[in-house]
């Protein structure tokens, strides 16, 4: 080991405490009627090592291609509601999957009747896919734990909009503490601890002595949260799920100029989505889901910026990193 340890041992250091990625990767933010400049709803949400893919709108996988995004990543997909700027790439882009010869199986989150219909194309076009796909439907009562590991939990809550519709948030686990190598080399801990140091066991040394955790650790980053919120009505009741949370995508359909539509076709305006941020807490908002009929778009920003500053446009292709 004294022959590597020089050369190697500052890598496994900078492994142990580098800061994992946290990456929301906007694929589509127009609304029900395409347009040459969105696409619609569809993002990519990357945390550490893992991919969800959230919606699945009409030109997705193309989107997936363009954006450089590794396809077979992608191990999860949720489906917010079943109007079909949110689902309409999923048949296509599961069909890609299976001619691409994928192996691994995909778990797919959305209202229980969105099983029977992909099945339905399925056994329509006589495909047997390569791979397992497993249904989870979900809950359109009450808050639920969709999916959860040792790193990241997300969660469903109900919304309100014209059909059966959740949002989505995504909240990393608490972090492992950082090494302090200085620390940790004067105490000639052995490499082996090092992962119990990290996770907060103070070190014992041969004679007895018990060196205490806060001298050879600094305190873990920050864990960070996602919410996605897109259709619904403007709706209070969900701040209790996103509160907090490090960015929240919103819809923002309409201006104050069609509130009265915004209302009749349960969607928000941009100032519904600020008053929700504002309410929540929330450290950053996006906005998106742009009806067709907004060329100008800093219209909507400047509506929502008269109610939360820290507001910013959804735009495809656009990268958020937390």
């Amino acid at each position: 080991m004294d022959v590597w340890e020089p050369i190697y041992l500052p890598l496994f250091f900078n492994f142990l405490n580098r800061k994992m990625s946290f990456e929301v990767h906007i694929l589509g933010c127009g609304s029900a009627l395409l347009t040459s400049m969105r696409n619609q709803s569809a993002q990519v949400v990357k945390v550490q090592d893992r991919q969800f893919l959230i919606d699945c709108g009409e030109g997705t996988q193309v989107q997936l291609r363009n954006q450089k995004i590794r396809m077979h990543s992608i191990n999860h997909i949720f489906i917010s509601h079943l109007h079909g700027d949110h689902y309409f790439g999923l048949p296509g882009l599961l069909s890609t999957f299976h001619l691409l010869g994928r192996e691994n199986e995909i778990h797919l989150y959305g209202p229980s009747e969105l099983k029977g219909l992909i099945y339905s194309l399925l056994r329509a076009s006589n495909t047997y896919l390569n791979y397992d796909l497993h249904f989870h439907p979900l809950n359109f009562e009450h808050p639920e734990l969709l999916f959860e590991d040792k790193r990241v939990a997300v969660h469903s809550f109900p919304m309100r909009h014209s059909v059966d519709t959740c949002g989505f948030v995504i909240r990393e686990k608490p972090k492992l503490r950082k090494i302090n190598r200085s620390a940790t080399d004067a105490y000639d801990i052995p490499v082996f601890e090092l992962n119990g140091v990290k996770e907060g066991k103070d070190h014992v040394t041969a004679d007895g002595q018990v060196i205490a955790n806060e001298k050879l650790t600094f305190d873990p980053d920050a864990s960070r949260s996602y919410a996605y919120c897109s259709d619904t009505s403007y709706f209070p009741q969900i701040c209790d799920s996103i509160k907090h949370v490090d960015l929240l995508y919103h819809e923002a359909t309409f201006g104050n100029d069609q509130e009265k539509l915004a209302k009749k076709t349960k969607h928000s305006t941009a100032k519904h989505a600020a008053l929700i941020a504002k309410k929540a807490q929330v450290k950053q908002l996006v906005i998106g889901h742009y009806s067709a009929r907004y060329t100008d778009l800093n219209v909507l920003l400047n509506e929502a910026k008269e109610e939360f500053p820290n507001t910013l446009l959804a735009d495809d292709g656009l990268k958020i990193s937390l």
